[in-house]
C-alpha cells in the first residue's frame, strides 16, 4: 500500500515540484493550498506524513502543526521553511514536528527526507535491541512529545553504543525542551566529549550558553570598547 502523504503550501511551484517528485518515488500526495484547507484535508484522510510549509496565508504553519498534533499526537509531521533558523526548528519541535526541509531543496533532499521520517517509524515498531532501533524509537516518542518514555530509550543506546554523540545530543535537546538547562548542559558537552567537531551539539550548547546569558541580562550584542583613560 502507498504511503500517503498530505503537502499544505500556497506556492504552486513548490507543490508540483514535490507532488511530482514524491508521485514518481511511489507516494500518494494529497496537496492544500494554505492552513485552512489542510486543516480540512487532515480531517478528512489519514496520512502517513504531513510536509507543511511555516509561512501560510490566514492560519500559519505553526498554529496548523499544533491543531494537528492536538487531534493526532501520534502524527507524523515535517516543516518546509524558508527561514531555517534554530529558534523556529525548536518552536516547530516543541510543538512536536519529527524534521524539517530548508528551502530552497532539490526533489531527491525532499525523496530523502520523506524516506527517512517513514523508514524511522517502522524501525522504532520492529522489536530488537541495538542501538539504533532505540535510538529510532527515542526519536518516534519525540514526535509523539512522550519526552520521559524517550530518555529511557536514550538511556539505553548509551548502554548499547556509549561511543556515538548523537544520542547525548538528542537528550540534550529533550532536557532543553523540558527546560532542564543544567542536565542539558551535561549532555551537549558529554556529545562533545566523543566527537569535539560534532556540530549539533556545538550549535546547541552555543545557543544554550547566549540564551542563559540573556536571561541574566547580559547582551551579548553589538558594544564598543573604549581606551584607558577617555
Amino acid at each position: 500500500m502507498k504511503a500517503k502523504i498530505l503537502l499544505v503550501d500556497d506556492e504552486k511551484n513548490i507543490r508540483m515540484l514535490i507532488e511530482d517528485c514524491l508521485e514518481a518515488a511511489g507516494y500518494e500526495v494529497f496537496t492544500a493550498v494554505d492552513g485552512e484547507h489542510g486543516i480540512e484535508k487532515f480531517a478528512d484522510n489519514s496520512f502517513d506524513l504531513v510536509l507543511l510549509d511555516m509561512l501560510l496565508p490566514g492560519i500559519d504553519g505553526l498554529e496548523v502543526l499544533s491543531r494537528i498534533k492536538s487531534k493526532k499526537p501520534e502524527q507524523l509531521v515535517a516543516m518546509i521553511t524558508a527561514h531555517g533558523t534554530i529558534e523556529t526548528a525548536v518552536d516547530a519541535m516543541k510543538l512536536g514536528a519529527v524534521d524539517y526541509l530548508q528551502k530552497p531543496f532539490t526533489p531527491e533532499e525532499i525523496r530523502v527526507l520523506v524516506k527517512k521520517i517513514l523508514e524511522r517509524e517502522r524501525m522504532a515498531e520492529v522489536p530488537g535491541e541495538n542501538w539504533i532501533s532505540c535510538l529510532e524509537r527515542a526519536k518516534l516518542k519525540i514526535t509523539q512529545r512522550k519526552f520521559d518514555e524517550a530518555i529511557e530509550m536514550l538511556k539505553r543506546t548509551f548502554e548499547f553504543s556509549p561511543e556515538h554523540p548523537e544520542p547525548f545530543n538528542l537528550a540534550g535537546a529533550i532536557y532543553e525542551l523540558k527546560k532542564r538547562f543544567s542536565d542539558a548542559r551535561k549532555m551537549y558537552r558529554a556529545a562533545l566529549a566523543i566527537d569535539p567537531g560534532y556540530k549539533p551539539a556545538l550549535d546547541n550548547l552555543h545557543r544554550l550558553t547566549q540564551m542563559n546569558y540573556l536571561e541574566e541580562g547580559l547582551d551579548l550584542g553589538h558594544f564598543e570598547t573604549q581606551e584607558p583613560g577617555k
